[in-house]
């Protein structure tokens, strides 16, 4: 785990150092419509992965930018630990120590390197499903779907823009609020986002869970992710992957496992933050667009939006 977490540590360290040499006009790239920030993507990166070959024992988190893939990510790391038998903290990650987990994050030969990589591998994706190599769902591989209510992701998101020079910041919340909405943030809008997996929820190989179910009680969460990937548990097991995900003990051992990342993801990891920052007019704006993209449909219900976007 100690070389993961370097690779890991050290991979948005170079991301950093790369996007601090650019300039704001060349921080994205535009690839199928959708934006990316260029110094962790590449359209030779995008190109490469369609012909990517899945395996059906893969383990794949899917979720859009601040919706909380850290947090799962440490849940399904700490999850696969104890399918192979290892001490939690001591293990070698799933996806081994030389590749950065998300997906379509990397050089292009990053791809070719994973073959090699044992079962179960672990990665994780902020891409829509149309985006992603069809080998994925040709070979039904697993995939946990995280969604969350989408003002606190643009909150969050607006945060970690400011925070993060891979990405554009920005001197308002109410010009980030504006691209949010106008799709011209890094991997596009997340309404569409969640229209497009949503034709995908009925799949047996798909389990869909909230950021905000798991934080009202993250046991029954863990317990639940566990059985979906076929991984017994015993209470104590539970305990210690339960205790391990705590936003506290991620955020005190954050240096650790992200570096200077750490302090710029482990934020606030709260449920109706968006409170704080949204204005009446743009409470308004959101609850539209969201009915017209997603009310309705299965994943636009199971986000609960009356109980958690409603001012």
């Amino acid at each position: 785990m100690e070389k993961s977490r370097k690779a890991f540590a050290d991979f948005v360290d170079n991301a950093i150092a790369t996007a601090n040499s650019m300039r704001p006009d060349e921080l994205m790239f535009s690839y199928k419509g959708i934006l990316y920030p260029a110094s962790i993507c590449s359209p030779e990166t995008f190109k490469a992965l369609e012909s990517f070959e899945a395996r059906s024992d893969d383990v794949i988190l899917a979720g859009y930018l601040k919706s909380g893939t850290n947090w799962l990510s440490q849940i399904l790391t700490d999850l696969i630990a104890i399918s192979q038998k290892k001490t939690l903290g001591e293990e070698s990650s799933g996806n081994a120590e030389e590749e950065f987990p998300y997906l379509e994050v990397g050089d292009p030969g990053k791809y070719e390197r994973m073959i090699n990589l044992p079962s179960p591998r672990f990665m994780v994706t902020h891409l829509r499903p149309e985006n992603l190599p069809t080998s994925i769902f040709k070979n039904k591989a697993k995939i946990l779907l995280l969604i969350r209510n989408p003002k606190d992701v643009a909150t969050s998101f607006y945060h970690f823009s400011n925070g993060l020079a891979t990405l554009p910041s920005y001197e308002t919340w109410d010009a980030f609020f504006t691209d949010f909405v106008s799709k011209k943030v890094a991997w596009g809008c997340y309404f569409e986002y969640l229209s497009e997996w949503n034709k995908y929820v009925d799949k047996e190989n798909i389990m869909t869970i909230t950021y905000e179910e798991l934080k009202e009680d993250r046991a029954l969460g863990v317990k639940n992710i566990a059985a979906f990937f076929g991984i017994p548990l015993t209470e104590e097991e539970l305990q210690l992957v339960v205790e391990r995900s705590s936003f506290q003990s991620m955020k005190k051992n954050s240096e650790k496992t992200h570096g200077a990342f750490g302090d710029i993801l482990f934020r606030k990891g709260a449920v109706s933050d968006w409170k704080n920052i949204f204005s009446e007019d743009q409470n308004e704006k959101m609850d539209k667009v969201f009915e017209e993209h997603i009310a309705g449909t299965k994943l636009g219900k199971k986000l609960k939006y009356d109980v958690y976007c409603k001012a």
